[in-house]
Parts: structure tokens; sequence; C-alpha cells
């Protein structure tokens, strides 16, 4: 169904029967006078093999000319040959696709991939730094899911070393008198937490900023984790309050930002198999002593840096993020049937996934033909270029950045809205403001985020994305009132029109790419040629008012593919759409 990808294996098969294996590639074509796309492969064909690329150009044409679906075939220069599709071909193409979208849309192989891509730390505030795995994590799962995978989502949030010592001690501290504090308490502990989300937002950064400069406070703080992860009892009761207070208050944000995660575990849910994890790992001897701690060695032959030992046991008995993150592996391969598993991180922790990929793959608990990719990502950075900060210098929540996106978009909503209607529309609007201007980039690079630029209903924006989907929405509903028909199509009266239809065609070759590639910008970038390329048609063409009916109901059967293609974009990177704007 997949017309570009029957036209590569076409040319594929003319190949074959020449006498040469190829894989080939297509490209739109940069002069469309000659041609929809061009293949270009024949002068790298011709070099290897001692021939002349025109004349290899020359029998490929020559072939698919027998075929009926192609035509203004030719050869131009060297060997670049240029092909376009028949309007027959295109018509009856954009029809299948709107009886049935799926019809365009890439069907990978229907793997299950683990995606984790929260990250998030018990006790601290969601901050902007969060915000790219989460965009990122959930855009990816989504398109996923969208082309046949199955997935399995896991927020992975840090709950279980040495920050949770700190943030209890810090507790103690302010608080000795809690029972959780006492050893001779006996009973059931409260139900209720001593401390809220706010609380423990103030408390993490003063406790973190003592541990650094008293080395007693950071001594306690580490007794308290040891303690912690042996099970001792008040601890444990203190920190599942702590957990649960935090973690309610991260999901709200989460949600906001339209984040779901099959899994709302933390490091501290593979506790349970460290003990397995670790006579597993000595049976096998796989772990060494050094300095007293117990070590995988991971540096391989021919590096060219220095890879250090994955740590798993300290010299006092306590765990490690290591072996916490071992122990998250363990415990997947056992829990779930896997075919991949994808981490998202900030790019800065690319070191710690090579030495944790090496130990799960060395020590055999992740067989070798299980790929465990990390997919790191650029930071989002202010308008002087640097990682985006508050006024006094502090990191930014993302709470703070939702809220001035949102001051910022509520002002931008015209009185053709209701007031009753302004608030939820601006926390859409807000949240496609975000939303799009973090997965636009590539996902490896830094991008400055510009409240003003990025929530402008002009431009290469979430806004206006949503503007135009939603005029989209509003002709159809007009044709449907007018009962105006839009069932078949039925010719192409325009180049425009055909420019828009060969546009939509390549969706199915954008999502394989982004897959593959594993990465959204092309995602992002098609969606906004095609709008732009609706509004450059609907602005010269009186769509409902055409007095033609084939036009007119060829160019509704076309908004309304548009429309269902945007729609299906736009879920998978996470935008909501509203009625009306």
């Amino acid at each position: 169904m997949y017309l570009i990808e029957n036209l590569k294996k076409d040319i594929e098969d003319i190949l074959e029967k020449i006498g040469y294996q190829e894989e080939v590639t297509i490209a739109p074509s940069n002069r469309p006078e000659l041609g929809d796309y061009q293949y270009n492969g024949c002068m790298a064909i011709a070099g290897r093999n001692h021939i002349n690329p025109r004349d290899l150009a020359e029998q490929i044409v020559k072939e698919l000319s027998k075929n009926t679906k192609y035509t203004n075939l030719n050869v131009a220069g060297p060997g670049f040959i240029n092909i376009s599709f028949t309007d027959e071909v295109l018509i009856d193409y954009m029809n299948q696709i709107h009886d049935d979208m799926q019809k365009n849309i890439y069907k990978g192989d229907g793997k299950t991939i683990l995606l984790d891509y929260g990250g998030a730390n018990i006790a601290k505030e969601l901050h902007v730094g969060h915000l790219r795995s989460a965009n990122i994590g959930e855009a990816t799962k989504r398109l996923l899911k969208a082309c046949g995978y199955n997935t399995i989502s896991d927020v992975h949030l840090g709950d279980w070393g040495r920050p949770m010592g700190l943030v209890i001690l810090e507790i103690k501290k302010r608080m000795p008198d809690l029972p959780y504090f006492d050893d001779n308490f006996e009973g059931d502990y409260p139900t209720t937490s001593p401390v809220t989300a706010e609380d423990l937002a103030e408390i993490y950064p003063c406790a973190s900023a003592k541990s650094k400069t008293d080395e007693e406070y950071l001594n306690e703080a580490r007794a308290i984790t040891v303690e912690l992860q042996k099970g001792q009892k008040g601890y444990r009761a203190l920190w599942k309050h702590i957990v649960k207070t935090s973690g309610d208050d991260i999901k709200n944000v989460y949600d906001l930002l339209n984040a779901e995660f099959d899994l709302w575990e933390g490091e501290a849910a593979a506790d349970e198999y460290i003990p397995e994890l670790l006579d597993y790992l000595e049976k096998g001897n796989y772990t060494e002593m050094s300095n007293g701690a117990e070590v995988i060695f991971v540096n391989e032959e021919g590096d060219t840096r220095e890879i250090p030992p994955f740590m798993l046991k300290k010299s006092d008995g306590g765990v490690l993020y290591d072996t916490t993150e071992l122990a998250t592996l363990y415990a997947r391969m056992k829990r779930f049937d896997l075919d991949e598993i994808w981490y998202f991180t900030d790019i800065r922790q690319e070191l710690h996934f090579v030495q944790a990929f090496r130990a799960a793959y060395k020590t055999k608990i992740v067989p070798e033909h299980i790929p465990l990719i990390h997919l790191g990502f650029g930071t989002m950075n202010g308008k002087d270029g640097k990682p985006f900060k508050t006024r006094d210098g502090g990191v930014l929540s993302l709470k703070k950045l939702y809220a001035s996106v949102y001051e910022e978009c509520l002002k931008k909503i015209g009185d053709n809205v209701e007031e009753s209607e302004k608030e939820n529309l601006a926390k859409i609007v807000s949240v496609a403001t975000i939303k799009y201007a973090d997965l636009l980039p590539n996902r490896t690079t830094d991008y400055i985020f510009d409240l003003e630029k990025f929530s402008d209903l002009n431009g290469k924006t979430g806004p206006y994305l949503l503007y135009n989907t939603v005029r989209i929405k509003s002709i159809m509903r007009k044709a449907r009132e007018a009962s105006l028909s839009y069932k078949r199509y039925t010719q192409i009266s325009t180049s425009k029109e055909r420019e828009l239809i060969l546009h939509l065609i390549s969706l199915s070759d954008v999502l394989k790419r982004a897959i593959d590639q594993k990465l959204l910008n092309e995602i992002c970038e098609f969606i906004f040629k095609l709008t732009n390329l609706y509004n450059s048609f609907y602005s010269e063409h009186y769509i409902l008012n055409e007095e033609d009916e084939n036009k007119r109901e060829s160019w509704l059967t076309m908004s309304d593919i548009v429309l269902k293609t945007n729609e299906f974009i736009l879920d998978i990177l996470g935008i909501d759409i509203p009625e009306k704007m």
C-alpha cells in the first residue's frame, strides 16, 4: 500500500534482474518539473561495476515504463532518474487512506520495547531538566504504539540512594521527636506524612547544600542511607511517606504534560532483587574487589577514554546507583519478555550507560541480541544560550515554566473565545507550546526556549498547528451541517493539490525513519509542512463555496485526510486539540 516503498521495490527488482543486489533510496525531486521523485543510485552502481551510469539508468526507465503506475519517466545528467506517479494512482491512494488511515501508517515488526524516560528524583521538584525526558520519551512511546509495537513505559523514580538519606536526616534534625526516629517506638506509625511536597522542595536543597560543607552531616546521611536500605523500620516508614507525597506531586506535573507511564516504580523496586543479583554475580565470578569495594571491570581493549569500574557495593556494605541500575535490568529481564530497552536521559549521562550496558552484557544478565540503547538529548537553554535558570540563578521548576507559558498564552487568546473557555484553552495551548518547541529540534542538540516566539500563532509553533487544525475541523463541521458530501476523491485540479498529496503519501516513510533513527524532529517538520501546504491551498480556493461538485467533494475529502493526519501526529506528540481557538 505504501507507494514510495513499492517504487523502491520495483527498482530493486529491476536491478536484481539486471544483476545487481541494491537497497534503493528514493528522494523527492529537487526539480519538480522533471518528476515527483528521483533515484540517484546509478552512478554508485556504475562506479563499482565499471559501466556507464546513464546506460544503466535508461535500462531501469525502460523497465519502469512497463508499469502503468508511473509517468514522466526520464533520465537527467549522468544518470539521475526522475519518476512521477500518475494522477490515477494518487487519486486511488487518497481514497484508500480516506477509507482507512492505517493504510498510510508504517507498521513495524511488533517488537516489545521497554522505555525508561522519567528519571525524576523523589523529594526534588521537577525542573526544566526533566522536560525533554518526559516529552521525547512519551512521544517515542506513542509513535511506537501507533506503528504496531508493544511498549512498556517506566518512570524509574530516583527513590533509593543518598538523596533519601539526606532528606531523612534533615527531617530528623528539624523534627527529632517524630516516632520514626525513636528506636523504642512500638505500634503503628502515623498514616499521614509529616512533610508536604512544598516542604520537600525546600528540604532537599537545604540538606544537599549542608552535605557539601559539613563532613559529619554527610557521614550521618550515608549511615541513614545504609540503614534505610537494610530495612530499618522507622526510616522505611518515613521513606514511604516521602515517596508517596513527592510521587503524587511529580505525577501531577507529568499528567499536565500528557506523559503517562505503565510502571510507577523507582530504584527501590529493584531492591528485592539485589541479594539474588549479587549471589548470581559472585557465583559467576563476575565481580572483583577494588579498594574495599565490590566492582565489575568494564573497560575494554581499544577504549579511547577511561571507563571506570562498575561499582556494586561500597566498603560499608551500602549499595550504589550502579547496583540498583543493574538490579533493575536484572528484574526487567525476569519480569518481561523484551526485545529492546531504550533509555532517555541527558546526553551527559552517556558514560554511566556505557558502564551499565557493558556490565549487563558481560555478566550475561542481558543477552547480546537484546539492544540496550541510551538516547541522550541536549539541554533546553534560555535566550543567553545557557541552561534555563530563574532570575536568582536557580533551576527553574516545570511548574513555574508552565505557569509563565500559560500566562503568555492566556494573553494571546482572542475575544472570540468565551471567558469560561479561556482557561482550559490556555492550558491546551500552553502544553502545545512547550511540547512542540521541545520536540522540534534534533534530540541530540541544545535549543533556546523563546517564550514569545514559541507561543506565537504564526510561525513554526504548537499554537500555529492547533489554530489551523481547529480551522480544518470547522470546515468539516460546516460541510456536514450543509450536507456536503466528501466520500470520494475524484480529480487533481491544481499543482498545489498535487504537492500536498505527495507530501501526505510520504507519512509512512517519515514514521519509519523516525523509529529507525529514534528522532522526532522530522515528524514535527512533516506536520508543519503539511499544515502550510494546506493553508496555501485553502487561501486560494473557496472549498465550501466551490460550485463544481467534483472539485468540492475532492477538496473536502482531501481536507478530511489532512485533518485526520494532523490529529494522528499531534496525538503522537502528546498534544491535545481544542474545539475552538
